[in-house]
């Protein structure tokens, strides 16, 4: 790991862009807040204000789409699996681990990423609206 790398993964935060309307991605969205303890992601909706400024409201369709996620050190955008492994990365510790998941080929990892997405609705259902109830959790949530 560069010693720019380190410095950008020490300092930085993340804001992590999730369809609200699914309850498959709010849950997820629970769990990543819940195991971030240095507190650097922030969340907002992909049907939020902030997307749609940034041009990511489309990514919250119900077929093909993606989470987002923006590091804010350098304003890069990562989707699908990459998103995912980005979060392990904003996690830091042992969820480094994940960054060997870059070793599979990505159309592999977007693919199965892709299967859940499209099929998350099905899976666990959709929101009547953002289901994210935890005060703390709140206080991270960018509009």
């Amino acid at each position: 790991m560069t010693a720019q790398w380190q410095y950008i993964s020490c300092m930085s935060t993340w804001l992590l862009f999730f369809d609200g309307d699914c309850a498959f991605c709010s849950r997820s969205v629970l769990q990543v807040f819940r195991l971030d303890k240095r507190k650097r992601i922030f969340y907002t909706p992909l049907q939020g204000n902030i997307s749609r400024e940034r041009g990511y409201a489309h990514l919250a369709a119900e077929k093909g789409g993606t989470m987002v996620v923006i590091r804010e050190a350098d304003g890069k955008a990562f989707t699908r699996s990459d998103a995912w492994i980005e979060v392990a990365v904003a996690l830091g510790g042992w969820w480094n681990i994940f960054r060997l998941a870059k070793l599979i080929p990505k159309f592999l990892r977007d693919f199965v990423y892709n299967l859940v997405g499209n099929n998350r609705y099905r899976l666990i259902g959709k929101n009547a609206s953002c289901a994210l109830p935890d005060p703390e959790l709140a206080a991270r949530i960018r509009e």
